[in-house]
């Protein structure tokens, strides 16, 4: 064998950029996610904007008490998100469980390990993109049971919406959820919204929703606004960036409201 070159030390070391990229987005995902990653991917990641994931665990089915088990694993899974160093949000990607773990039990135990970021859930989010419009009366579609939906109801109902219906699929495993095509979905928000109603809500981040958003917009003529919709858009615009993208919705025109 040839032998090996002698490997000579450079002295002049090259400047470092302050960040590799200029904003920094943290995503906390279920183990089961296939879908919340591919989003944040596609709408929120540039050569200016990283997104950086952790995967916390979580088991079937999707009921109440399946998903506050998630609660004590939030803290580790963002301290995994590049440790020691600051995020300019972060997103736990579970609607439902925002829901029963509450907003502020959340952001208290990312914090915990990331003081001072931003923190979105999805129906936070989805509140503040309902609020961009100025609308109070909604329609819900959620994949859930009529349990795990009921919570979703009193969330909304509690931030004072006016929900004039509220329709579920039944579905229990958020890996089925994930495989209901978005051109399903887009007939689903023709059938589910009522006419009363100023704007559709679909929640959960399993869903393939935000690919459906133009077509749902089409169908019923009123803005439509899902769980990762809402959160990527909530994030980007927490980095700064008020680049209208109308190709992801309405939404996406809008300013994030102060």
């Amino acid at each position: 064998m040839k032998p090996l070159p002698e490997i000579h030390l450079e002295t002049a070391r090259p400047a470092l950029d302050a960040r590799p990229l200029q904003k920094r987005v943290g995503l906390i995902a279920l183990a089961t996610d296939h879908t919340s990653e591919v989003d944040f991917r596609r709408m929120v990641a540039s050569e200016r904007v990283g997104v950086y994931v952790a995967r916390i665990p979580y088991a079937n089915p999707t009921t109440p008490e399946n998903l506050r088990k998630m609660q004590p694993s939030l803290s580790a899974g963002a301290a995994l998100i590049l440790p020691d160093e600051p995020l300019d949000a972060i997103c736990y990607s579970c609607t439902s469980a925002s829901v029963v773990i509450g907003d502020a039990e959340i952001e208290a135990a990312i914090q915990a390990a990331k003081p001072g970021v931003p923190v979105v859930t999805p129906p936070m989010a989805g509140i503040r993109g309902l609020n961009a419009f100025g609308v109070k009366r909604i329609s819900i579609l959620t994949p859930y049971t009529v349990e795990t939906s009921r919570p979703m109801a009193a969330y909304f109902a509690s931030h004072g919406f006016d929900i004039q219906s509220f329709s579920c699929l039944g579905f229990e495993d958020d890996r089925e959820m994930a495989r209901i095509a978005p051109v399903s979905l887009v007939e689903m928000a023709r059938k589910v919204m009522h006419p009363q109603a100023d704007a559709l809500f679909v929640s959960c981040t399993a869903l393939r929703a935000a690919l459906a958003v133009p077509g749902m917009e089409e169908a019923i003529g009123r803005p439509v606004v899902t769980s990762n919709q809402a959160s990527t858009w909530n994030c980007l615009r927490l980095c700064g960036d008020d680049t209208p993208r109308p190709e992801f919705g309405r939404l996406w025109t809008k300013p994030l409201a102060q």
